[in-house]
């Protein structure tokens, strides 16, 4: 693996952060945030610019492996390159919300208890899921790895199956098994990574939530309420 020094980082990372920081592109990642591909005449509506103009962003946008594009047919559709990237842009969602001595969510209320961040479910669900298996033991911090990497435990491995988790879902992810993510509106830590995509994939199979059309929103459902709290000891 390549070693950089600080001046290294700074010359690779200045080109992302542009690509990032211009308000049009910037509108387009946080639309791409709930996980759901969009077309760049969908994506030029909510950056408010020009169909060759919001081609043109999304092409720097891509160029700097922010988005990634898969064609079906005639249409060309773009989503987010990876966890990694929805990482940053939840990140940056907690910067723009500012410091407060006393923190006061300033987020939408509709999206609070539940929404998705790129593949995972995050709100007060979220960080109420990523604290009940730590608390459970489930998952741990991972040894020699980035401070925010987790390790499922064998006693999670057999909670989780219990659950109904799809460990080839898990196992054979070619990225983190599971990682905190900084949550947008609680300002805590959500569960990220392979595990993250995973539970989100059984809650919907099981429905236990259901996505909002057109929003990042997750609806919880009864049904949803009663397994989170009988199962997991989540209440919302």
């Amino acid at each position: 693996m390549a070693v950089h020094d600080a001046n290294d980082v700074g010359a690779l990372a200045a080109p992302i952060a542009a690509a990032i920081g211009e308000p049009a592109r910037a509108r387009m990642l946080f639309q791409l945030m709930d996980g759901r591909a969009r077309t760049s005449t969908e994506l030029a509506l909510v950056a408010g610019v020009t169909p060759p103009t919001a081609s043109a962003h999304l092409s720097r946008l891509k160029a700097q492996e922010l988005v990634r594009v898969e064609v079906q047919g005639k249409h060309r559709y773009y989503t987010l390159a990876n966890n990694h990237v929805a990482a940053v842009i939840e990140s940056l969602s907690v910067l723009a919300g500012g410091s407060r001595a006393a923190f006061v969510p300033s987020t939408p209320d509709h999206l609070r208890e539940a929404r998705t961040c790129y593949d995972h479910v995050a709100g007060s669900l979220g960080v109420q899921l990523h604290d009940r298996l730590m608390a459970l033991g489930w998952i741990a911090k991972a040894h020699h790895a980035p401070s925010d990497a987790y390790e499922i435990t064998a006693r999670g491995r057999a909670g989780l199956a219990r659950l109904g988790l799809d460990f080839d879902l898990v196992d054979g992810a070619r990225r983190r098994i599971a990682f905190g993510c900084l949550d947008w509106s609680e300002r805590r830590a959500h569960l990220g990574g392979a595990l993250g995509a995973a539970l989100l994939s059984l809650a919907l199979e099981r429905k236990w939530v259901r996505r909002e059309r057109a929003s990042r929103r997750l609806e919880i459902t009864g049904a949803g309420r009663r397994a989170f709290a009988a199962r997991l000891g989540v209440t919302l």
